[in-house]
């Protein structure tokens, strides 16, 4: 059941939520503090759900779903497929909006298995064995004339969908196809998620929970050639398109690890001044995510190409696990590298301007907490990007964590960012990571 909340006295009749007092306390106490009072109107105007008992509101709903995915009957594509930017192809990484404009990750789990036995090696059809993981209680369907996200049919609220768009259907004057190489996210993010092969996982050493990564390790194991770079000027067609046609303002860039970190910054270094010499620019921030450069002018260089912040991501803080999931990063690079550039960029280029991935869901909460915590005590964004077991088993399980571990997660992220002054990416949100959403959460940061 979903509450939109309205009389903050109805809302406590009708949820057993403990929060719903926080108005009462508004009154009781007359605060003045224009701020404080946003934050909390933001947080009573964000819309509740009761799931199993539980009252959460839409970060953790997030959360649920990412992990979960969705069943999306046919009639939803159907119905929209004139007007929204949904796709059955996974590579088109499909997103929908809660009714508070949250934006989430629209993981289909028929299409997506359907993708993945096209694919199939044996690798694989080892991952049958973990199908039973992958049920999800969560279904969307017509109902009335809207899309109506259900939890075991009950109705939990009504979604909406991006405006339709074109970007799916376009080349480059290469030749070269959007889809498979850049993703839409949310409603102002273009993301290339992969622009050069990751020599890790070709080596051996992918991260569990990657499926690129997995793809590049049973195609090295075939002895096929791994996929050539993206041309920078195909990507700065991309991001054009992306900015003239759909309203991007912002850019994620990512690869592969790579053992030379100046063949990784040649890559960079272009694509980076392939975007700044785009007509109009991009008005948001230009995120960067690199395998960590024995040599720290690099990042200077990044930095004076147009970079916005730059990550080094651990994904995972337990080292025993880490060594496990994610090995290339552990055995090859190691973690000193990481910290050491990623307190580099702090110290010259300040609070937040470096960040960490942290994969939510495949730790325990007190390690993922000391983790996060370690990074924002010194400048160092910790990102909470909640992990898919749809793609690939992590730890021989496909079992995402339950509600009260999204809540803790949302509950420590929110007293990081505002205790450190870190904020994530202004934006509408992202599809994966919670971060934004967690700063709204916490600050009140939002539109009417």
């Amino acid at each position: 059941m979903a509450i939109r909340v309205g009389c903050p006295i109805a809302l406590a009749k009708r949820a057993n939520c403990s929060s719903c007092s926080v108005f009462f306390f508004i009154i009781k106490n007359k605060m003045q503090s224009y701020k404080k009072n946003l934050q909390i109107l933001y947080y009573l105007f964000m819309t509740k759900y009761t799931i199993h008992g539980n009252c959460i509101n839409s970060v953790e709903l997030k959360c649920l779903v990412i992990s979960r995915g969705i069943k999306v009957d046919r009639a939803v594509y159907r119905q929209h497929k004139n007007t929204a930017r949904l796709n059955t192809s996974p590579l088109c990484c499909n997103c929908f909006l809660l009714s508070d404009g949250t934006v989430v990750q629209l993981t289909d789990t028929d299409f997506h298995l359907r993708h993945l036995s096209g694919i199939f090696n044996w690798s694989n059809i080892r991952l049958l064995k973990y199908m039973r993981d992958l049920s999800t209680p969560f279904s969307l369907r017509m109902q009335d004339g809207r899309a109506v996200l259900l939890y075991n049919d009950e109705e939990i609220d009504t979604v909406t969908f991006p405006p339709v768009s074109a970007f799916y259907r376009q080349k480059t004057a290469s030749g070269c196809p959007f889809v498979g190489n850049a993703v839409l996210q949310g409603l102002e993010w273009v993301s290339f998620q992969c622009l050069w092969s990751c020599e890790y996982a070709a080596a051996g050493h992918s991260c569990q929970f990657c499926f690129s990564g997995g793809d590049f390790e049973a195609a090295a194991k075939k002895g096929k050639t791994l996929p050539q770079a993206l041309p920078p000027s195909d990507l700065a067609e991309i991001v054009k398109y992306a900015i003239n046609n759909d309203g991007v303002g912002n850019v994620q860039i990512t690869g592969g690890s790579t053992f030379n970190g100046h063949a990784e910054a040649a890559h960079i270094t272009k694509y980076l001044a392939a975007i700044g010499e785009l007509q109009p620019r991009a008005t948001g921030e230009t995120l960067l995510y690199i395998t960590p450069p024995a040599d720290l002018s690099l990042i200077d260089r990044y930095f004076a190409l147009g970079a916005s912040r730059i990550a080094c991501s651990l994904e995972v803080w337990d080292m025993t696990l880490a060594r496990e999931i994610t090995p290339g990063k552990v055995n090859i690079t190691g973690r000193d590298k990481h910290l050491r550039v990623l307190e580099y960029i702090v110290k010259k280029y300040g609070h937040g301007k470096a960040f960490s991935n942290l994969i939510v869901g495949v730790e325990d909460f007190t390690t993922l907490a000391e983790g996060a915590t370690w990074l924002a005590e010194r400048g160092i964004l910790p990102a909470p990007s909640v992990w898919m077991p749809m793609g690939k088993p992590v730890k021989g399980s496909m079992k995402a964590p339950d509600i009260d571990y999204y809540k803790r997660v949302k509950e420590l992220f929110a007293e990081l960012y505002t205790k450190y002054k870190l904020e994530p990416t202004p934006s509408k949100g992202l599809n994966v990571c919670v971060g934004r959403d967690i700063w709204n959460y916490a600050t009140g940061d939002f539109e009417f």
